[in-house]
């Protein structure tokens, strides 16, 4: 069983400083890290806040993703995909169901077709000229209906690798609008085509 929010908190702070620094982690000594280790510090540790805020979207009437019509990069019957800027990185792109579902209540045949769309949005992703990866993330702590992030690594920026990923987008200066929009349009093109020969299947 997981630890009470309380229990955490503590167990947290046994390891911070006087002012409920947390000492800084593994992660910021990396080579990809976008942050010089001399200057950084880590914010002090808050106690935990229970029960937490409601997420945006919680109630279907007043969700944004629900309201979207027929809004969207490309869509279905079930799902939407659309560009996300500006951003840093070449691409950012969300997929969402078009019903208002969360992960956790998704009924099976939806996440069997999540898992396919995935995989073929990052395999059009890292098929554009100048793309080496495409990362995928599921969050879910700012909304309740669920959405997936997809961000495109350019090629040879060995130094966005891994998690920093989503960091760097935000530290960079915003990509080209006609570009972004021009690779996101590849994608949906592809998509279309590959996503619906799988349904015919």
């Amino acid at each position: 069983m997981a630890m009470t929010p309380e229990d955490f908190y503590a167990h947290a702070l046994a390891a911070a400083d006087s002012e409920h620094r947390l000492p800084l982690s593994r992660m910021t000594s990396w080579d990809v890290a976008p942050f010089e280790q001399e200057d950084l510090r880590v914010v002090p540790l808050r106690p935990p806040v229970v029960p937490e805020a409601p997420r945006h979207g919680e109630d279907p009437q007043s969700c944004g993703a629900c309201g979207a019509g027929e809004e969207g990069l490309w869509l279905n019957e079930h799902w939407r995909l659309r560009r996300v800027g500006p951003a840093g990185v070449p691409l950012v792109l969300m997929l969402w169901p078009r019903q208002h579902y969360d992960l956790d209540d998704l009924p099976d045949e939806r996440a069997a077709e999540l898992g396919v769309l995935s995989t073929h949005i990052a395999r059009h992703i890292e098929a554009l000229p100048h793309i080496a990866r495409a990362h995928v993330y599921r969050v879910g702590d700012g909304g309740a209906h669920l959405h997936i992030w997809f961000f495109a690594r350019p090629l040879g920026q060995g130094q966005l690798y891994g998690s920093w990923l989503p960091v760097w987008d935000d530290l960079l200066p915003p990509y080209p609008e006609d570009l972004a929009q021009a690779d996101a349009e590849a994608v949906a093109r592809a998509l279309d085509s590959s996503y619906t020969a799988t349904e015919r299947s």
